[in-house]
Parts: C-alpha cells; structure tokens; sequence
C-alpha cells in the first residue's frame, strides 16, 4: 500500500513539473509571438506613414513617431532611400534628352539645396532622423562647418543640365546673411559650379513659408524670361505655388517637413 502511495506521488509529481514547462514554454512562444506581431505592426504602420509623408497627405508633422526611429533609419542607412532616390533620377535624366534647348540661354532648372544637393543625414542622425524636435540654432551650427556631402544622383543631373547648356538655379531657404558663404564653398567643394545663379532667403522673405518664399523666386525668374523646365526638391513646399516648372521631381525626405 506504501509503495503505491509513493508512486503515485511520484507520477503526481511528474505531472505538476511537465505541467509547468509546458505553462513556461507556451508564456515565452506567446511573448514572442506578442514581440514579434508588435514589431511586424510598427514596421506596417510606419511604411503607410512614410508613404503618407511622400504624397503629401501627412501635412505639418512636427516629428518622426517615435516607434518609427529604427524604420527611418534602415530606410536612410541601408540602402532604400538611395535606391529611391536613384529611380527618381533616372525619370529626370530621360526627361532632360528629351527637352529641345532653345538657343537662347533662357531654358532654366531650378535644384533645391539642402537634402537636394547637399545632404544633412547625418546631422539628423544626432536628432535620432527627425525624431526630436526641430533645433535652428543647431542646425545653423551644422551648415556653418560646410561638410554637407553632395547626393551623388543630384550631382549627376546637374552635370547634364549644365552640359546640355541648362541655366540651373539653386533655390535655398538657408539665410543669406549668416551662411552665404559658407554654402557657396560647400557646394563648390562637392562639385556643384557652373549654376547660374544661388538664391538664398533674406530680410524681404523673413517669417515667410518656404512655399510662399520660393513661389515668389520663381516668378521672378519667369518674369525674366526663364522658361523652368524643372524643379527637384524634397519637401513639397519646394514645389508647390506659382511658376512650379514644367516638371517636378519630389526627393524621398521622412526627416522632416517644411511648410
């Protein structure tokens, strides 16, 4: 009777210890599958933001969402974004053979600069890419050490505007008085030289939208007769308004936006 007793225990025992692995077991696959569901549904939602942001229906964001740092990152990082950046181009290369030049010296393009030519990627990765707030102070401090480095497809459409006889404007929101010369040497020293013309903000533009600003530019240069065949920028407010060009090309930039 004793011996029965003692291996029913003993089963009992058994039973409670293998109960619990499998309890423990299925508490971890179930946390991982919570993990990795969690993980999968960021990843989801920040690809439709990224996308929103890109077609213009996310409008005035102040930052990137938090849970979206590490998108953002591997989207800039790890090969995406340059890819992206490289098909858009191409269209404007094509674009550019099939323009006919009127030998006139009036056919103009008009290239943004920052995160255009010049890229600021690096900075915002100290700002976790668009993560936390916008810093001017910081940002001025940024630019004045002129080590923005070109996007080599940007670089490349403008060699062939500027070889195909294009007169290629450069359109920046940056101000003049405190860094004109600064961006002038920046983008000398990453191969930009031979523009017509580098148009900054100043005092008349000051509390102006960037879209508001850049509008006003751009009929300037229509009412002096420049035919603009193109605009490329990343934010939408470098192509939005009055005298747009006769084809826009909007750059991939999840960073950050300007109204």
């Amino acid at each position: 009777m004793a011996h029965g007793v003692g291996e029913t225990l003993v089963l009992f025992l058994l039973a409670v210890y293998f109960s619990k692995g499998m309890s423990i077991r299925h508490h971890h696959e179930s946390n991982d599958n919570e993990s990795t569901s969690s993980s999968f549904i960021d990843g989801r939602f920040c690809l439709s933001w990224r996308l929103g942001v890109e077609t213009n229906n996310v409008l005035l964001w102040r930052t990137v969402p938090t849970q979206c740092l590490q998108y953002v990152e591997d989207y800039l990082i790890h090969g995406q974004y340059d890819r992206d950046l490289e098909l858009i181009m191409e269209q404007a290369l094509s674009y550019v053979d099939a323009i006919p030049l009127v030998a006139d010296g009036m056919d103009g393009w008009i290239l943004d600069v920052d995160d255009t030519c010049l890229s600021n990627i690096y900075y915002y990765k100290s700002k976790k890419y668009g993560c936390d707030p916008y810093d001017p102070l910081a940002f001025r401090a940024w630019a004045m050490k002129g080590g923005c480095t070109a996007l080599p497809p940007v670089l490349t459409l403008f060699n062939k505007l500027i070889d195909k006889g294009f007169k290629v404007f450069l359109l920046t929101g940056r101000d003049e008085g405190t860094l004109g010369q600064v961006t002038i040497d920046n983008l000398h020293n990453q191969g930009f030289t031979g523009y017509e013309r580098l148009m900054m903000r100043t005092m008349v533009y000051k509390g102006k939208s960037a879209a508001t600003y850049k509008s006003d530019i751009r009929k300037q240069l229509e009412d002096e007769g420049y035919r603009i065949w193109g605009n490329v920028g990343d934010q939408w407010s470098d192509l939005q308004g009055n005298s747009s060009g006769n084809r826009t090309f909007k750059i991939p930039n999840p960073m950050y936006f300007v109204p």
